[in-house]
């Protein structure tokens, strides 16, 4: 089997397969406490930090320049705060939303549509 199709057939499954797990946590503690989700989303966040810092970015420099792998931590943290602006619209109607009482609502948002661009 071509190593690019075992690769992706490999991210494929273990991506669905973690999606499928956390949704399944996430239906189980449907009551969970802030505490409990600032630790989860404070780990998600932690684990892609790591992955960009010790796999992408030694990665990225032996394929292409430093001025090209800054450019894309630009345009990158760029489209992150593009979605933030994007997700307050969103969610700007909603009561419980905007009353503060719910941020890490919008955290969840926001590092979920990170993940899914990965």
């Amino acid at each position: 089997m071509p190593e690019l199709l075992k690769t992706t057939l490999l991210g494929l499954f273990f991506g669905t397969f973690g999606t499928t797990i956390g949704g399944i946590i996430g239906v189980k503690f449907k009551n969970t406490s802030n505490k409990f989700l600032s630790f989860i989303l404070s780990f998600a966040s932690g684990l892609m930090i790591a992955i960009v810092c010790f796999d992408l970015v030694p990665e990225a420099m032996e394929i292409s320049s430093l001025g090209n792998i800054f450019l894309g931590i630009i345009l990158g943290i760029f489209c992150m705060i593009f979605c933030d602006v994007l997700v307050e619209k969103k969610f700007s109607n909603n009561k419980r939303f905007s009353e503060g009482k719910n941020n890490l609502l919008k955290t969840g948002i926001i590092v979920s549509i990170r993940f899914s661009d990965s």
